[in-house]
């Protein structure tokens, strides 16, 4: 596994998070405090930098698709079936868990994929926010702030919900 080459903390309407990246793409997306720093090389740096850039444009409301390159070397295979299928869901829309699951040809597997999903370690970048419960309703999200944070991302990507649908 390579080497995590640095951490940028920025502030975003969710909280603060940190980037991280290796020399083969970014690896980590962190809500709350981190280090500033930790070794690994140029490419890392430059890497989780051109992450933060991006990451600020999506909040600013300027940029609905990343564009970076991502280190999978980490994540099982299935996780990383999961994720990209997540990473290709577009801006302000939603897909369900059954619809990820039958996407990667695991039509039974909607519980593994929610689980996939929870333990997402690029949130935002790979879009967990964007899977719903068959219902349409939210069933969770892994990180800090839980659904209430998962709404608010979609939200500032314009997804309009019944608010009923909001409360689970």
């Amino acid at each position: 596994m390579s080497e995590l080459g640095y951490v940028q903390l920025i502030n975003s309407p969710v909280g603060a998070l940190a980037v991280g990246a290796s020399e083969r793409g970014v690896r980590v997306v962190l809500f709350g405090d981190a280090p500033t720093e930790v070794s690994g090389t140029a490419a890392g740096r430059a890497l989780a930098e051109r992450a933060v850039a991006q990451l600020a444009e999506y909040f600013a409301g300027t940029r609905q698709v990343f564009d970076l390159l991502m280190d999978w070397e980490a994540l099982p295979p299935f996780q990383r079936q999961v994720l990209q299928a997540t990473a290709a869901i577009p801006f302000g829309q939603v897909r369900t868990y059954a619809q990820i699951a039958a996407q990667i040809g695991r039509p039974r597997a909607a519980r593994a994929v929610g689980n996939a999903e929870a333990h997402n370690p690029m949130p935002i970048l790979l879009p967990c926010h964007r899977v719903v419960g068959s219902d349409r309703r939210m069933h969770g999200y892994g990180g800090p702030g839980g659904i209430a944070r998962k709404v608010a991302l979609l939200k500032l990507e314009g997804h309009r919900f019944e608010e009923e649908r909001l409360n689970d």
